[in-house]
């Protein structure tokens, strides 16, 4: 089974910005969870004041949740609802999020430019990365065999940890970037955002949310070419999901999770489905368990307070 992480959309920056306005609030302990439909819940609920943004799920059925107010990771089982705090944030946003077969959840940093790996098991922060200074948004992560990757929404460009053999971390200095050439260009806006491996694990997908635009990456050569989708351009991209040939892109002010059959090589799609739950309320990343898509509540248009409500949500693939 796959597990998965992502992203953050251009109106997390609306989100941000209420945080620099005000202390960010304490995450208190959730509310009991919600109803559940065939040993899964249907609704996970969150701390209040969290703001949720990326999702990983691991093969035992543990969620994992960042915060944008102050970073905190949540963990939370996906059969019964329950969870708990696991590891305290630095006090700046937890993005995107990756869990890989170690048990080790990679997450991106947001406007601090960062990057940390966290121990799921103990909380303990094993590794943390500076991935960029300039003008950034460290947004979304991938995990593949051989590195973790990063998507910059204020750059063009990825960033590459290279994991060594049985998955060693790499040191600072080993960390490089890979410049987008071809197709893509920087615009105006929230840029790269959400990624994922191409089915035949030969290339990268990064969604551009400013342009609706889909590219597959080469991770040797940087070069992104805009994938062949009909013309259906994919409105408020933002996390991404590859199982098998599907690619699942959540929408997230359209609340809603569009669905694309994907050639292997990943140069070319039909989106062929939609699916939503009347529970999403912007949606920012997606990760799978079972049958199961669960999809974090951003809640975008709400502004947040320490009282305000956020879940996760459950829709069948």
């Amino acid at each position: 089974m796959k597990t998965r992480t992502a992203a953050v959309s251009s109106a997390s920056l609306a989100a941000l910005a209420l945080l620099a306005v005000g202390v960010a609030p304490a995450a208190s302990a959730a509310p009991a969870p919600a109803s559940a439909a065939g040993g899964f819940q249907e609704t996970i609920p969150l701390p209040d004041g969290f703001q949720p943004e990326g999702i990983a799920i691991d093969a035992r059925g543990t969620a994992y949740f960042g915060s944008l107010a102050d970073g905190d990771i949540y963990a939370a089982d996906v059969r019964s609802g329950e969870g708990e705090l696991i590891a305290e944030g630095p006090g700046s946003p937890s993005v995107g999020l990756a869990v890989d077969q170690r048990g080790r959840l990679f997450v991106a940093g947001g406007p601090a430019g960062d990057a940390r790996v966290i121990d799921t098991r103990t909380g303990e922060v094993l590794a943390s990365y500076q991935l960029s200074a300039g003008p950034t948004f460290i947004n979304d992560v991938i995990v593949t065999r051989d590195a973790a990757w990063f998507t910059d929404s204020q750059q063009a460009q990825l960033y590459k940890l290279p994991l060594g053999p049985a998955g060693t971390l790499p040191a600072q200095d080993e960390v490089a970037a890979l410049p987008f050439t071809g197709d893509f260009q920087l615009v105006p806006g929230f840029n790269a955002n959400g990624i994922e491996v191409t089915p035949d694990g030969k290339g990268l997908l990064v969604i551009q949310s400013a342009t609706a635009t889909l590219f597959r990456v080469d991770p040797q050569s940087g070069v992104a070419t805009a994938v062949d989708l009909g013309g259906v351009p994919l409105t408020n991209g933002d996390g991404l999901l590859v199982e098998g040939r599907t690619l699942y892109v959540v929408q997230n002010r359209l609340n809603l999770v569009g669905v694309v059959q994907l050639a292997a090589d990943g140069f070319s799609g039909e989106y062929v489905d939609q699916l939503t739950n009347p529970a999403f309320d912007v949606p920012t990343t997606v990760a799978s368990y079972g049958n199961g898509l669960y999809l974090p509540n951003a809640r975008f248009g709400t502004p947040p307070t320490p009282d305000t409500e956020y879940s996760a949500n459950r829709v069948e693939r």
